[in-house]
């Protein structure tokens, strides 16, 4: 049955419009007489390919600012993906759309001295305080020895400010200055703080929206308690570093969307109106916070006896 349908499709070929199809070139070559006499046949058909659909063809073509090892403070171009991963499935919903952004790399490790700098503290000037697409804080343009990077502004942060990075504890707790980076144990007890650390040398990980700020609450056995944002208590080593004061944009919650093509600019997409939940079953379940979340592995009763 293979065999008839081949021979059926090649007696159905003609060479006529395919020519005429591509004037000045044909798409099957005839073969050639050598100097020799020899008949030399073509190498391969020129007929045109398309590629493979796959993932792995997906792949290829995307270029992530992840790709960018080494830190620069130009802004790199990104790729929206629409909330899909390299196989087109969707992956996070209500993204789709949105104005192209650049995406400028944040040094959230606040103390990072230079390799040929001294040990110790360093300071860092401040040249430039800008908005950032890609987060609803503003961030600051900081400069220090040979280099420059960006960091996440606090609330009265101003060109020309001095911040200090430090990741010494002293006896005495230091006078907290908005903007400097200390570890939570050389802070006094009370200090509003912002971009906590929840292992030391792992960089900034909570309190970095907009407009937010923690508090220290107390210091136990090597260890400091902060209060969160959201009324909830964690347990870090007071080894991590924390930065002083709020973070900047504080009026962020009272912008007004105003309509929803503003939701679209921000590349925010609508979920679909064919279902919503509105039978009642699916509703808010309140539970209470957790006392506290701790980072720290403390020993056990059972080891220290």
């Amino acid at each position: 049955m293979a065999l008839r349908t081949l021979t059926r499709a090649l007696g159905s070929l003609s060479l006529a419009p395919v020519a005429a199809a591509t004037p000045g070139r044909s798409l099957f070559p005839t073969a050639q007489v050598t100097n020799n006499g020899l008949l030399q046949r073509p190498s391969a058909l020129l007929l045109p390919c398309r590629p493979i659909l796959t993932s792995e063809a997906l792949g290829a073509k995307s270029v992530s600012w992840k790709s960018h090892t080494k830190y620069t403070i130009k802004p790199l171009k990104m790729r929206k993906t629409g909330g899909r991963d390299h196989t087109g499935r969707i992956k996070v919903h209500g993204i789709g759309g949105g104005h192209k952004q650049r995406y400028r790399m944040i040094d959230f490790l606040r103390f990072r001295p230079e390799q040929e700098a001294k040990p110790g503290p360093f300071e860092e000037k401040v040249i430039l305080v800008r908005y950032d697409p890609c987060r609803s804080a503003d961030i600051a343009l900081v400069a220090g020895g040979s280099r420059k990077r960006w960091i996440i502004a606090t609330e009265n942060m101003q060109v020309g400010d001095i911040i200090l990075n430090s990741d010494h504890i002293g006896r005495m707790a230091v006078a907290p200055r908005e903007g400097d980076a200390h570890p939570l144990g050389a802070l006094p007890i009370g200090t509003l703080i912002n971009n906590v650390e929840s292992e030391p040398g792992r960089g900034a990980q909570y309190i970095r929206a907009a407009g937010t700020c923690g508090v220290l609450l107390r210091k136990v056995n090597g260890t400091a308690i902060i209060q969160l944002p959201s009324k909830r208590q964690m347990q870090v080593l007071e080894t991590c570093i924390a930065t002083v004061g709020r973070v900047s944009n504080v009026d962020h919650n009272k912008r007004v969307i105003g309509k929803a093509g503003r939701n679209r600019w921000l590349g925010k997409r609508p979920s679909s109106g064919l279902w919503h939940r509105k039978g009642g079953w699916a509703g808010r379940k309140i539970r209470p916070l957790p006392p506290m979340k701790s980072y720290v592995k403390l020993p056990s009763a059972a080891a220290q006896s």
